[in-house]
């Protein structure tokens, strides 16, 4: 079985940062992906960026050369940089984890087998 528990979620000024934790629970690690997702109010769930088992890294276009994924394999967790934050980067953060080893490019929302409970990003001023 595997659990994500999220953190760092908070609020934070336009223009400010936060760092997103999520702490893997679980045999998927090292064989899997582990990625971000946000779903604002009224809003289908987006994808944010996600790091691969072997250091691939992708990432939404909203977020491009602002957010920056990583991973430290000691500790099992992945981290979520966001940085020159914006009123629309408002949302409720989700780490997800897909197991399958053999996926090409980034994956799917349909291909992610397990989710966190979400961590709550506000930027206003």
């Amino acid at each position: 079985q595997v659990q994500l528990v999220e953190s760092g979620g908070g609020w934070a000024q336009p223009g400010g940062s936060l760092r997103l934790s999520c702490e893997v629970f679980g045999r998927i690690f090292d064989s899997g992906a582990v990625g971000w997702f946000r779903q604002a109010p009224g809003k289908e769930r987006e994808f944010v960026a996600v790091i691969k088992w072997n250091g691939g890294v992708y990432y939404g276009d909203a977020v491009t050369g602002r957010f920056f994924i990583s991973r430290n394999n000691g500790e099992n967790t992945v981290y979520l940089q966001m940085n020159r934050l914006k009123p629309d980067d408002t949302a409720v953060y989700y780490c997800a984890a897909a197991s399958n080893p053999r996926l090409v490019g980034a994956p799917r929302l349909n291909e992610y087998d397990y989710w966190g409970l979400g961590t709550q990003v506000t930027v206003s001023s």
